[in-house]
Parts: C-alpha cells; structure tokens; sequence
C-alpha cells in the first residue's frame, strides 16, 4: 500500500503526518485504527491525519498542539512524500 506522508520537526517535536480519505478522518473510530495502524511506522512519533474536502481544505486530526500548528500553514508547505507500507 503507498500512501502520501510526512515527517516534521517543529519546535522540539518530531510528528508525523498521513493523507487519509475525509470519511476515515470525519470517524473517530477509523481515526483512531489508522493511527494505529501507522504507528509501526513512525515509532516513538506522534501521528496526525489529514484529508481535504473537495475545494482542497485540509482538516487535521491528532494531536492538539500539533493541529493548531497545521492549520497556520499552506498544506503546499509541508514536505510531502510517498511511502510504501506492506
């Protein structure tokens, strides 16, 4: 499975960040198994979820802190690449 992702380190916080599809990240149940589900690969991280609605609004979900940090920057800032998982 490839999957579109990101590892970021701001002020002392190493986090990762996955593309999810809106419906994964509007349930909090299938929030919560997809972060677990990327945990082996991010260890030791915190994970936040993105999706982004049909006119391109990301919405994050995780971590508070790490959300608030988010929503203040241009999804075209992060350091997006693709991973392979499996």
């Amino acid at each position: 499975m490839k999957f579109q992702g990101a590892v970021i380190k701001e002020q002392g916080v190493t986090f990762a960040i996955v593309v999810v599809k809106k419906h994964v990240l509007d349930s909090p149940h299938q929030s919560e198994e997809a972060i677990s589900s990327f945990m082996p690969l991010f260890p030791h991280m915190p994970i936040v979820l993105m999706a982004q609605d049909q006119r391109g609004v990301a919405s994050y979900r995780g971590r508070r802190d790490i959300t608030n940090f988010l929503v203040n920057i241009h999804v075209s800032q992060i350091p997006w690449r693709e991973y392979t998982f499996g």
